[in-house]
C-alpha cells in the first residue's frame, strides 16, 4: 500500500512539473497562416516565430548570406496547398512542403522542398527541392521583432522579419 501511495504522490508530481514547463512561454512560439486564395486553393504556412531580440539579421541572425534558412525556428517551416498553384509564375503541385529561404546579395530565392518533416534546415537536401522562386525583398514598413507571415486573398505571401519584407505571388 505505501507503494501505491507512494507511486500516485511521484505520478501527481510529474504531472504538475510537465505543466509547469508547458505554462513557460516559449522563445519562438508556434504560429499559422492560412487563406483561401481567389483561385480555391487553401494555403496554409505552419511556422515558429523567432524574435530578433537585438541580433543583426544576416549577421548573427539567420538567414546568413549563402545558407539556406528554414525560414522561421524550430521545425522547418511547413507551406501547404490543397491544390496545384502556381508560384512566382511556375506551377508547384497541391501537398505539403518544407519552405526554406536563401538570401545573397539582398536578392531572396524561396525554396519549396518535398522533405517538409525535418529540424529546421540540418537535413536540408537541394535535390529534394520541388521548386524555387525569386521573392521580391525591400524594407518592410515597421520593424517586426517576431517573424511572421501574411497571405491575402489575391494571393500575395509576405514575409515579415525585422526591417525585411519579402512577398511571392501565388496563384
Amino acid at each position: 500500500m505505501k507503494k501505491l501511495i507512494l507511486f500516485s504522490s511521484f505520478a501527481m508530481f510529474l504531472g504538475q512539473a510537465i505543466m509547469a514547463q508547458d505554462a513557460k512561454p516559449k522563445p519562438s512560439p508556434a504560429a499559422k497562416a492560412t487563406e483561401t486564395i481567389v483561385s480555391g486553393a487553401t494555403i496554409t504556412i505552419d511556422y515558429s516565430q523567432p524574435a530578433v531580440k537585438g541580433r543583426t539579421i544576416g549577421t548573427n541572425l539567420e538567414p546568413m548570406p549563402g545558407k539556406v534558412w528554414r525560414t522561421g525556428a524550430n521545425d522547418a517551416t511547413v507551406f501547404e496547398t490543397s491544390k496545384d498553384i502556381m508560384v512566382q509564375g511556375q506551377k508547384l503541385p497541391a501537398g505539403k512542403y518544407g519552405l526554406f529561404s536563401l538570401v545573397n546579395n539582398g536578392e531572396w530565392t524561396i525554396i519549396f522542398n518535398k522533405t517538409f518533416k525535418q529540424w529546421g534546415a540540418f537535413q536540408y537536401k537541394e535535390a529534394d527541392d520541388a521548386l524555387r522562386v525569386k521573392a521580391k525583398a525591400d524594407k518592410a514598413p515597421e520593424f517586426h521583432e517576431r517573424m511572421s507571415f501574411e497571405i491575402s486573398k489575391s494571393g500575395d505571401i509576405t514575409l515579415y522579419w525585422g526591417d525585411h519584407r519579402v512577398v511571392f505571388q501565388v496563384k
